[in-house]
């Protein structure tokens, strides 16, 4: 039962169907993990033992009578603290919504509940996902599987732990800038970020909507794709007999390659250098859009997030983390026609990277540029605290503003992750191809 805390969603979901595994058994194992193990409020921010143990006999049934929902039904998976649960405290990482208690599910959680899938408990999280580091003096920090005096990264921070430490199957976050793949490749996951619009918001605690996705944090790309059909109350995308044959990547070397530390820049390259054994061709590519898009990242993302909270903060500001509350009132800075105008450039720019990465199946780069910072340097200077959040963020926030889907992968060497970025709603070309690249990394 040990090995089930490790194993893949598909290959439990794979055991339940061939009747080797009772999904009320493996939800306890679950449960029973969880409220052991040492981190558990540092990861959990509310363990749902009663939901979760209904939903598991009711897909114990479903496998006896031979009528499961989907792939994976009975599997047990967490959810990042900003979707709405019925009955149950739903307040992203912040002192600002304590107590507060949707009545209804999140729209992509009860599509996951009509797949059958259990839902184990709400995870901590950065304060109001406005993080790529997942520190939250408010509630609680998750550590980072490799270092646990190191960030898991947000701001799906206990998302990423509860996979990484054996809490869970998979866990379901977010993104707006990076907010699923950096604790993913931080904490040596797969996580897919989605089109913005693929997946509803309906349900979902906001930050900035023109950027906010969901996505899952898990243990293979195979995962990912029956998390995202699950998600969306689809059928999954065929991902078998992936190939990496005649395929021509890019290596993005506009902005993604600045102040690249040695760990991350070692586990790219000897990606890079699998994927050319395997055979693909790949090939370095300068995208000018990528340079001009950065700079409108501080409008565009600032103006919205502070736009849609401002009077929530601003009744109450000293219950809100002073660097979270700092970045939310940088949106003050700019006007609205700063903003039109920002959005205005940005839609002209992603049409000139679609065209100027139009010869690659895939465009490559590091997840992030740095390794997790430690956690009380982060909580001692406040310089540090605001260079290591932008930096990782950096490469990530590529793929929101371009308004693309990207996909990361863990390379060989620890927290280091390789990302792979596609057009909008290309994810089913995106998963096929991270199947083969998973794979040749493996």
């Amino acid at each position: 039962m040990q090995d089930w805390l490790t194993m893949t969603a598909a290959d439990l979901g794979r055991g339940i169907a061939q009747g080797q595994i009772d999904p009320v058994t493996l939800c306890q194992t679950y449960l029973d993990a969880i409220d052991a193990h040492p981190l558990r409020d540092r990861i959990y921010a509310r363990v749902t033992h009663d939901r979760a143990l209904a939903e598991a006999h009711a897909a114990a049934a479903r496998a006896a009578s031979g009528h499961r929902l989907s792939p994976l039904d009975g599997v047990p998976i967490s959810w990042k603290d900003l979707f709405d649960t019925a009955g149950v405290a739903t307040e992203a990482g912040s002192k600002l919504l304590a107590g507060r208690t949707p009545d209804r599910d999140a729209v992509v959680l009860r599509n996951a509940t009509a797949a059958g899938l259990v839902c184990l408990g709400k995870t901590h999280m950065s304060e109001i996902a406005f993080s790529g580091l997942g520190h939250n003096p408010s509630t609680a920090t998750p550590p980072c599987v490799n270092d646990q005096d190191a960030v898991s990264g947000g701001s799906s921070s206990g998302a990423a732990a509860s996979v990484a430490f054996g809490l869970a199957a998979a866990g379901i976050g977010s993104d707006t800038g990076g907010s699923v793949r950096i604790p993913a490749a931080w904490n040596d996951l797969v996580g897919l970020k989605t089109t913005a619009g693929r997946l509803t918001l309906e349900g979902v605690v906001p930050l900035a909507k023109k950027f906010d996705t969901v996505g899952p944090l898990c243990r293979s790309v195979e995962d990912a794709g029956l998390l995202l059909a699950a998600l969306e109350g689809k059928p999954a995308a065929d991902l078998r007999h992936a190939t990496l044959e005649g395929l021509r990547f890019g290596i993005l070397t506009t902005a993604a390659h600045d102040d690249l530390r040695d760990a991350p820049k070692a586990g790219f390259e000897t990606a890079v250098s699998k994927l050319r054994d395997a055979g693909v061709t790949i090939e370095n590519i300068a995208v000018p859009a990528v340079a001009e898009a950065l700079p409108l990242s501080g409008c565009l993302f600032t103006a919205e997030a502070y736009g849609m909270w401002r009077d929530v903060i601003e009744a109450n500001p000293d219950a809100m983390y002073h660097e979270i509350l700092g970045r939310f009132r940088l949106g003050k800075r700019f006007s609205g026609p700063d903003y039109v105008a920002a959005w205005d450039k940005l839609e002209q720019l992603r049409t000139a990277y679609l065209r100027d990465t139009a010869g690659f199946d895939v465009i490559i780069l590091p997840t992030a540029p740095i390794l997790p910072p430690n956690l009380a340097r982060l909580e001692s200077d406040h310089d540090y605290y605001v260079s290591e959040n932008l930096l990782a963020l950096r490469n990530t926030r590529i793929g929101n503003l371009m308004g693309l889907c990207s996909l990361t992968l863990p390379t060989d060497t620890p927290s280091c992750g390789f990302m792979m970025l596609s057009p909008p709603y290309h994810e089913e070309a995106l998963l096929r191809m991270g199947v083969a690249v998973e794979e040749a990394l493996q």
